[in-house]
């Protein structure tokens, strides 16, 4: 077995001591333990109490020293947090009567003088070992056991690039994530200065399910940052406002990149017409140009945008099998069905996967667009998420915003938008064909809206979400205003086959 990971630190004081507490908080989660071990006085106390004090929001928490208490617990901003000092027990066997399973369950644990449990504590934590350097200082040296091997050497690398970046010692505040696997940080050098750190490692392989490959290989999503950086670079060059990168570790997954702030397309919820008729000036702007599939990464070689082809465009519509029918219809829909569905799709995709395609940057809707006031034209329009771009119809990323999928999008506002598209691509190119257009967006809206059925009640079946069932309702009154249009009609018989209630529903 090989050796666990160490990593030495020198901290020259107190200050030292918070800024290492403060890059480790960003990787802990409920369940965690942290063990804290080494020289009497050495500054295992400070350390839990810097920790405590970032993990709970506040900077004034006085978190003393639990020595004749043994535990003490706090409620932190995401989860509770257990501080225990083991000095005083004779043996792991006291654990049991001070309720420490109880007490720990689903909790931070942070622990000093971990040694006098014994093997009560798991092996699977990080381990801080603080002692005292000849010149006065003091050293800490982490190691990790276990899957905490990953979890320590991905804190180092996001320190290191924050200290390669200059932001050495920034306070780190953890960002909600969404319905991706990647994790965001909000990172504070100053009052007026921020950053945001995203932590995107290489996606794993999850099991073949089609020619060999895993889902994510065939509906083309990115395996890893080096997408984002080559799209990032590309819309700036064109003038759009994707966040300027600062610094970058393509192996780690990690980039510190330009916070463009949360001034939201939204207002109470509601979606402000302004703002989405310049996303649509943003979307004009960029189809109008002659577009590579090649794109350089910096440092990295270059990104090969795929093909939105029928593989992929297919196997993102079963989702509303797989899912959305057993699970929200309570049907299984059979063999027939199936490949009935199948070949009317695959009838009505076709055309767009040999006709004129442009970059489809997949997701262009509300949460991933910020409004930037000061900035002009199509530049006040700020870009994130675009990693998972490929080379499909201009329409989806249309339909994209025009049929949001967690806003109200009313239908005057969505032919405005339409109306605005159209009248900007037939300015930059009078040959434009609108009716070939009306016929993809449609298609496409209910291919989205297909999708995404699946995709929600995966998130709350699979990764325990529920949070997005609410937005099922919206979803089936878009495929059923979709479906009516004379391109689709072979897809509308089938969902009128099988799913009839959809229709009745809505």
């Amino acid at each position: 077995m090989p050796a666990a990971p160490v990593w030495r630190v020198t901290l020259a004081d107190e200050r030292a001591t918070a800024a290492l507490a403060n890059e480790l908080a960003g990787i802990l989660e409920a369940g965690d333990l942290v063990t804290l071990s080494g020289d009497l006085g050495a500054g295992k106390t400070t350390f839990a109490r810097a920790l405590i004090r970032i993990l709970t929001g506040n900077p004034n928490e006085e978190a003393p020293s639990p020595t004749f208490t043994l535990m003490q617990g706090y409620q932190g901003e995401h989860f509770p947090i257990v501080h225990a000092d083991l000095f005083r027990i004779a043996s792991g066997d006291e654990l049991t009567e001070l309720g420490w399973d109880e007490a720990s369950e689903q909790a931070l644990v942070i622990v000093e003088w971990p040694e006098r449990a014994g093997d009560s504590l798991t092996s699977e934590r990080i381990d801080i070992r603080l002692d005292f350097a000849p010149d006065g200082t003091r050293i800490a040296t982490l190691t990790g056991a276990g899957a905490y091997a990953a979890k320590l050497a991905r804190y180092r690398a996001t320190g290191d690039i924050l200290r390669q970046a200059g932001w050495a010692g920034a306070r780190r505040e953890f960002m909600l994530g969404d319905a991706s696997t990647r994790a965001y940080e909000r990172v504070h050098r100053s009052e007026d200065e921020r950053a945001i750190l995203m932590i995107a490692p290489r996606r794993a392989d999850g099991p073949p399910i089609r020619y060999g490959k895993p889902y994510s290989a065939i509906a083309k999503l990115a395996e890893s940052v080096h997408a984002f950086v080559a799209m990032d670079n590309a819309l700036r060059e064109l003038g759009l406002s994707a966040p300027e990168i600062y610094a970058q570790d393509l192996d780690a997954g990690l980039l510190l990149i330009e916070d463009l702030g949360n001034e939201s397309f939204l207002e109470n919820g509601v979606p402000i017409p302004d703002r989405y008729l310049a996303a649509i000036e943003t979307l004009a702007h960029l189809h109008a140009q002659d577009l590579p599939p090649t794109l350089p990464v910096p440092g990295a070689g270059e990104h090969v945008l795929p093909a939105y082809d029928l593989d992929a465009l297919m196997i993102e519509l079963e989702l509303v099998l797989d899912w959305y029918a057993p699970h929200a219809r309570g049907q299984v829909i059979p063999a027939a069905a199936r490949a009935e569905f199948t070949r009317a799709w695959m009838e009505a995709l076709r055309p767009l996967t040999e006709g004129p395609r442009t970059w489809t940057l997949r997701d262009f809707h509300s949460p991933n667009l910020i409004w930037l006031p000061r900035r002009q034209g199509v530049a006040r329009v700020g870009l994130i998420d675009f990693q998972d771009a490929v080379i499909g119809p201009a329409a989806y990323d249309v339909a994209s915003l025009a049929q949001d999928a967690r806003v109200d999008v009313s239908e005057e506002l969505e032919l405005r938008l339409i109306s605005h598209y159209v009248r900007l691509r037939r300015e930059q190119a009078p040959e434009f064909d609108i009716s070939a257009f009306g016929a993809a967006y449609a298609i496409m809206g209910a291919q989205r809206a297909t999708k995404i059925l699946g995709i929600f009640v995966r998130l709350e079946k699979r990764d325990s979400k529920p949070a997005y069932l609410r937005h099922l309702p919206r979803l089936e009154r878009t495929l059923v205003r979709n479906l009516s249009h004379p391109v689709l009609s072979d897809v509308r018989d089938w969902y009128q086959k099988a799913m009839p209630s959809l229709f009745g529903d809505v």
